[in-house]
């Protein structure tokens, strides 16, 4: 089994983790995209992203800036590095080695520019959103630049644990780029709602909490059966049996 959630716009690269690092297996990939990034100006940058001059003008240093090399001091491991409501529910820092040492083989992060990463695969600081309409090499969008690289190697993945499950605790923004047709695999959508106004319904900012939470989960019980999905209750949520089929699992709290 293997969990993926997207990625944060939020960032820390001031705290520094002390365990191994390992390199993204599409470091490649992204040095393509780096080298048309390095060539767009602010102005590009904030009608391509829809960002202010602040963030347009920080996010020019960052690929201007961006290394061939990640050093300790310039890069952090990915899933320490993201901050945001998924990463607070994940709450990487409590892991202990083997918990770390499960999460390396059975979590993963999506990304606009690293394609897929592990855990503990360094990462310089940057934004790029999977929806960003950035023309590569031909491709009009990210979407199409990654095709289906990212499918095959998460195929790959469950392939060496002898598994055929994905945990699909993403944003619809980043499970676009996963091609399902060539993942081959068994998905499993998590739906969390929250009680209000007399109705339970998707509440944004508890649910991204809730997929961070849910991975925390796996990765601290070192889970690989989607029935032991259902026992999970962190923060009062629990198992919604009528509203989950084989394919959806479905949480509510209140």
């Amino acid at each position: 089994m293997i969990a993926i959630v997207s990625p944060a716009k939020t960032l820390d690269f001031e705290t520094k983790i002390d365990t191994e690092r390992t390199k993204a297996r599409f470091f490649n990939d992204s040095k393509v995209l780096l080298e048309t990034l390095k060539g767009k100006t602010e102005d590009d940058l904030q009608e391509m992203m829809s960002v202010s001059d602040k963030l347009a003008s920080l996010n020019v240093e960052r690929f201007a800036a961006f290394s061939s090399r990640h050093t300790e001091k310039n890069s952090k491991q990915a899933m320490y590095a993201f901050q945001g409501d998924v990463y607070q529910g994940l709450d990487a820092e409590s892991f202990d080695e083997s918990e770390v040492a499960f999460a390396q083989d059975h979590f993963r992060i999506l990304s606009g520019l690293y394609g897929l990463l592990r855990p503990l695969d360094a990462i310089q600081p940057y934004r790029l959103e999977m929806g960003t309409s950035l023309r590569v090499n031909g491709s009009k969008n990210l979407y199409e630049f990654w095709g289906d690289k990212i499918a095959k190697k998460l195929r790959r993945d469950l392939k060496e644990q002898g598994d055929n499950t994905l945990v699909n605790l993403a944003s619809q923004e980043y499970f676009k780029a996963v091609d399902l047709k060539a993942l081959k695999a068994n998905v499993i959508d998590v739906d969390f709602k929250d009680f209000k106004n007399g109705e339970y319904k998707i509440i944004s900012f508890y649910a991204k909490k809730a997929r961070g939470l849910m991975a925390k989960y796996i990765i601290k019980n070192k889970i690989t059966a989607v029935e032991d999905l259902k026992g999970f209750n962190y923060e009062d949520y629990y198992f919604d049996e009528a509203n989950s089929n084989d394919n959806l699992l479905a949480f509510k709290r209140g």
